[in-house]
Order: structure tokens, then C-alpha cells, then sequence
């Protein structure tokens, strides 16, 4: 017997309302910690890293944390340390905010800056340029 697809099971944008204030939550309490330096870790200590966003299953059972490291130095480094320091970093989100289970959690890239630069080096380059004057002139 198959369930029949609700309208909540079909969120468009990101998740339903829960998922994005949870998210946000998790996404507070995370730059809290690492603002205060509660991590103990010469990797983590020594660089200043955003988190930008967190996005939340439909379950709240796994947080995917996106993060950057200031100018996107030694990312993968920064990955590694907060991997090695999940356990702690868990415990203290689940401390932060009110869940029945703490979501497990998960460190993944921001990649959005770089696609953002990608997409402005595409816009200012000499053929899209040439190409929006043809346009302005009226030329076909």
C-alpha cells in the first residue's frame, strides 16, 4: 500500500517553515560557538569562518552546516578540524537549542561565492559586453 504524496511533503524553497527555523537555530548557535572559540582546535582558531546557512531534513535529524573560511583559505583543512571536533560541537547545539533529538551533523563547502564570482567574470567579460551594446544599438 503506497502513501498518497501530501502538499507538505512537496516544500518548495529549502523546506517548510519548520526546517528553515530550525536550520537558522542550528546555523546561530554554530557561529556562537565558533565566535566565542569555544573549539579547541589550531586549525579552527586560526581562521575566521562564516557559516551562511544550514539546511535541515524533513526529519531534523541531520543538520548540513555550509561554511567558509575567510577568503575561502585552507577550506578543506577547516572541513577536516570540525569534522574531528563533530562530538563536541553536537552536544553544544543540542545544548543551544530545544530538540527532541540533537541533529547529527555534517560540514559541507559554501560554494555559492564561487559561483557568484564565476557568474560576475562571465558578465564583465569582452563578449557579453559586445554582446548587451549589439542589443542597446537595436542591432539583430
Amino acid at each position: 500500500m503506497t502513501r498518497k504524496k501530501s502538499h507538505r511533503d512537496s516544500t518548495p524553497g529549502g523546506g517548510s517553515q519548520r526546517q528553515l527555523r530550525v536550520g537558522e537555530l542550528v546555523r546561530h548557535a554554530m557561529a556562537e560557538l565558533l565566535t566565542r572559540g569555544d573549539v579547541h582546535d589550531p586549525v579552527i582558531e586560526g581562521h575566521l569562518i562564516t557559516v551562511p546557512e544550514v539546511r535541515m531534513t524533513p526529519d531534523l535529524r541531520l543538520a548540513t552546516i555550509y561554511i567558509m573560511p575567510l577568503a575561502g583559505r585552507d577550506a578543506d583543512e577547516v572541513v577536516a578540524a570540525l569534522e574531528r571536533n563533530k562530538k563536541f560541537l553536537r552536544g553544544e547545539i543540542a545544548h543551544a537549542i530545544n530538540l527532541k533529538f540533537a541533529p547529527d551533523i555534517r560540514f559541507r563547502i559554501d560554494e555559492r561565492f564561487a559561483e557568484a564570482e564565476r557568474i560576475d567574470r562571465l558578465l564583465r567579460s569582452p563578449e557579453v559586453k559586445r554582446d548587451l551594446i549589439k542589443d542597446e544599438s537595436g542591432d539583430d
